[in-house]
């Protein structure tokens, strides 16, 4: 891993946690500074009296210390499989906070970087091709049948010019059989209970089987690139991408893979937000996940 992580006061996540649950309590208590939202988790800034701070990425609730010890045994099972594969990755560490009324807290803790770091700002204006290819050739010489890698734009930053990779919370890792080495259900959790089932059984395989495959991952990396403001660069990258796959790809099949994914994301926020109004004004008791407003996604 490239940099440290600034040491941090011994309750200085547990205020931050506090500032949360009081959040999610009442809609109209001040919430923390929210760096972004992913598509399940939230990324929180922790700021320091000195100037720095740190970023902080609040992972589901764990259902019990057992659950937790088998994702952090997952997690360090990735950043091993990075460190052997080159992946170039901002340093991170997880840090258990507590027990809250929906389970045990914990959040992936890395240095802060500036938002004008972050890959498609970066990309946003820098001519060329170079960030996209290095994006793919680290992202294409590390997938297999057995390690899967989200390696969307969104997830990259330049670093004292090197460029690292952030979202580390959710390992794809499967066993010899195929089979998730990660606790799905944990991240399932965030969904509405009716549904969980439905999207385990007939949605989850297709989109984590994405992240195992060659094609799967370039087409998500450029799909991405819609989803951040800069698709009208899709003529120039797909042809780059295209070189390094068996079977080429188009910018109309980046466009619509992009459409399918970004319906598949919406209904399930929208899912997510009708659930909240759902605990909060029905059955009276908190949601115990920070949602996003709505998610500004170009076609």
């Amino acid at each position: 891993m490239k940099g440290s992580v600034p040491t941090l006061e011994r309750d200085a996540l547990e205020s931050l946690e506090r500032r949360v649950t009081r959040a999610l309590a009442s809609p109209d208590e001040p919430g923390p500074e929210v760096l972004g939202y992913g598509e399940i988790s939230c990324v929180l800034a922790l700021r320091f009296d000195d100037g720095g701070g740190v970023a902080c990425k609040r992972l589901p609730p764990f259902p019990s210390l057992g659950s937790f010890e088998a994702y952090r045994s997952c997690f360090e099972a990735q950043l091993e499989a990075f460190e052997v594969h080159d992946i170039p990755v901002l340093a991170t560490e997880l840090h258990r906070v507590g027990d809250s009324g929906s389970g045990l807290i914990a959040y992936c803790v890395q240095p802060l970087v500036d938002r004008s770091a972050l890959a498609p700002t970066r990309l946003a204006r820098e001519p060329g091709t170079h960030t996209i290819e290095t994006v793919l050739d680290l992202a294409l010489a590390y997938v297999g049948p057995t390690r899967g890698f989200d390696a969307q734009l969104s997830n990259w930053a330049r670093v004292d010019e090197d460029l690292l990779y952030l979202d580390v919370s959710t390992p794809f890792l499967r066993d010899d059989e195929g089979r998730e080495r990660l606790d799905v259900d944990i991240f399932l959790a965030s969904l509405p209970w009716a549904l969980r089932g439905f999207v385990k059984r007939l949605m989850l395989r297709g989109i984590l089987d994405l992240y195992y495959s060659r094609r799967g991952v370039v087409l998500d990396v450029l799909g991405n690139l819609i989803k951040e403001g800069l698709g009208e660069r899709l003529p120039e990258y797909v042809p780059v991408a295209a070189r390094r796959l068996d079977e080429p790809v188009s910018v109309g099949e980046v466009r619509r893979h992009y459409a399918g994914d970004a319906r598949t994301w919406r209904l399930l926020q929208r899912l997510r937000h009708l659930d909240r109004a759902w605990q909060r004004h029905v059955r009276r008791r908190p949601y115990p996940f920070l949602l996003p407003g709505p998610v500004q996604r170009h076609v």
